[in-house]
């Protein structure tokens, strides 16, 4: 009522000064009226600005929580575990106090959930956290950093570092603690690093940030990861080389691959009667230009890891089949392969398109299985197994003796040839146990009809005790290292067992031969 009045009012009294015919008490009055219209009207337009500052406020609160804090956990998140970890370390050197960085990170998570799905897993991070909360001290901070990552910060007297010690075991025997989970039972440990604020334990002068310890706790906690799990490991500087370095030789097998870095070499496989040379077997190396001469044993796992060792043996297999085909007819070439191209149900089927290309026999091809790749995925090792086999290819069981393999398995699957591990052949002199596993995979081969190929012959004390063993090929370091295909070639020019022209350009592939397009017979039934 009063604002009508007063918008009423306001041309009245401007038409009255105007003109002069209002009384002045008229006019006051109106006036009167006008300000109080105008002191109501402000007061409720003041009431809705406070309402809407206050809204905005909230909104702004919330936005800034749901950016700080972790929606599944409540905890805080990655993007502000930094600076809180900042203010931490602040108020911990004004105490005399150090801090610890604990970078924590559940181990198979993907596992379970894959096997009991997201929900389960949600709950599982929800339940973790909680775990985590009721050991952590009372000045801690507890992040999510995203996936299956956590994160926990706490003080410490710089002279009693063992009490972050105590933490960390905390940590994890709460965690590891069996839990339900909507009816699942599941069991999960953790994996820590811990790193401190501290460049070094006794320097309490020079700090790091947030930021660093956060990098030298998650180099830490890899560590753990790297030596079995279920763990905590301090930082070591130690670690960040040996890090780096994996970072450098990971980026350095792709670029490798890529740049035909990697070359095949090739160790003598001798008749131990006669004693000439009747095939090589084929080994990975690789000159990198940054790393040097890196060992296989290295950056074979690393490569399987990475997902590229069907390409980069693909690779080598091809240079080793051109290299072989120079070599007389008589000379077998054999082949190691990963684990990891036995689980590709292709793999048959591109070896054979690699033996029909370059018009390789096949005969004079020998794959190598290790033993203890026949515990997992029996069906489709024996369905490639059989397919190369129906080509002539020949199969060898490596390191026999080492692995998980079964008589049965020996029985079932058809292999062409034995080969003894060097770990029983290099002690045959030394212990009376290995002369007699030696004679007996030497019976079982005979048994079974299946060839010997004794492995690490280092001397001649080694030779002359197999040589009393019957007919067999052996390998090893007395025939000398591995060489490359030009100083292989040379030697085998000077015993003349180089091919003939009319060898080299032979068709001994079947012109006709069908390679299939489909995975072997027990994958489709599969399917």
């Amino acid at each position: 009522m009063f604002l009508g009045t007063g918008s009423a009012v306001l041309p009245q009294v401007l038409r009255s000064w105007s003109t002069g015919t209002s009384a002045p008490d008229a006019i006051l009055m109106n006036a009167l009226l006008l300000n109080v219209a105008l002191i109501i009207f402000g007061m409720r337009r003041y009431r809705e600005l406070i309402a809407e500052i206050e809204e905005r406020r909230k909104a702004e609160e919330r936005a800034q929580f749901l950016a700080e804090t972790d929606p599944l956990t409540g905890c805080l998140n990655r993007r502000s575990i930094t600076p809180e970890t900042d203010k931490l370390i602040e108020k911990a050197a004004a105490e005399n106090k150090a801090v610890a960085f604990l970078m924590i990170d559940l181990d198979n998570f993907k596992q379970i959930n894959d096997l009991n799905g997201h929900k389960v897993g949600d709950r599982l991070l929800k339940e973790t956290a909680n775990c985590l909360k009721s050991v952590l001290p009372t000045d801690g901070i507890l992040a999510r950093l995203g996936g299956d990552e956590f994160a926990c910060v706490v003080t410490f007297d710089k002279n009693a570092p063992d009490v972050v010690d105590q933490v960390a075991s905390s940590l994890n025997s709460v965690v590891s603690k069996p839990m339900k989970i909507d009816g699942y039972p599941v069991e999960v440990t953790i994996s820590v690093g811990i790193a401190t604020n501290l460049v070094q334990p006794a320097d309490d002068t020079t700090l790091l940030d947030g930021e660093a310890i956060m990098h030298r706790a998650d180099i830490a906690m890899y560590h753990a990861k790297k030596q079995g799990k279920d763990r905590y490991f301090w930082f070591e500087t130690s670690m960040e080389k040996e890090l780096r370095f994996r970072n450098d030789l990971e980026s350095g097998i792709k670029r490798g691959i890529l740049e035909n870095e990697f070359e095949p070499y090739y160790e003598q496989q001798i008749d131990l009667t006669s004693g000439k040379i009747v095939g090589f077997e084929m080994l990975a190396r690789w000159n990198s230009p940054e790393l040097g001469l890196v060992n296989p044993a290295i950056f074979i796992p690393v490569a399987e890891e990475l997902g590229v060792i069907a390409p980069l043996s693909e690779q080598l297999i091809e240079q080793a089949l051109l290299d072989a085909k120079e070599w007389d007819a008589t000379i077998t070439l054999s082949v190691n392969i990963s684990p990891i191209q036995l689980r590709d149900p292709w793999f048959s089927q591109k070896l054979l398109k690699l033996l029909v290309r370059h018009n390789f026999p096949p005969q004079r091809l020998e794959i190598e299985i290790t033993e203890s790749c026949l515990h997992e995925n029996i069906g489709v090792v024996k369905s490639m197994i059989t397919s190369l086999k129906n080509q002539g290819v020949q199969i060898s069981l490596d390191d026999f003796g080492t692995g998980y393999s079964s008589l049965s398995q020996l029985r079932t699957l058809p292999f062409d040839r034995l080969k003894i591990d060097r770990s029983f052949v290099g002690e045959l002199n030394a212990e009376d146990a290995c002369e007699k596993i030696v004679n007996a995979i030497i019976s079982l081969g005979d048994g079974l009809d299946m060839p010997i190929t004794a492995e690490g012959i280092e001397d001649q004390r080694i030779l002359e005790a197999l040589k009393g063993k019957g007919q067999m090929k052996g390998q090893g370091y007395l025939y000398g290292r591995p060489e490359t295909a030009a100083k292989v070639r040379e030697r085998l020019a000077a015993d003349d067992l180089l091919a003939k022209p009319a060898e080299t350009e032979s068709h001994i592939v079947p012109a006709n031969t069908v390679v299939d397009t489909q995975p072997p017979t027990e994958l489709r039934q599969r399917a």
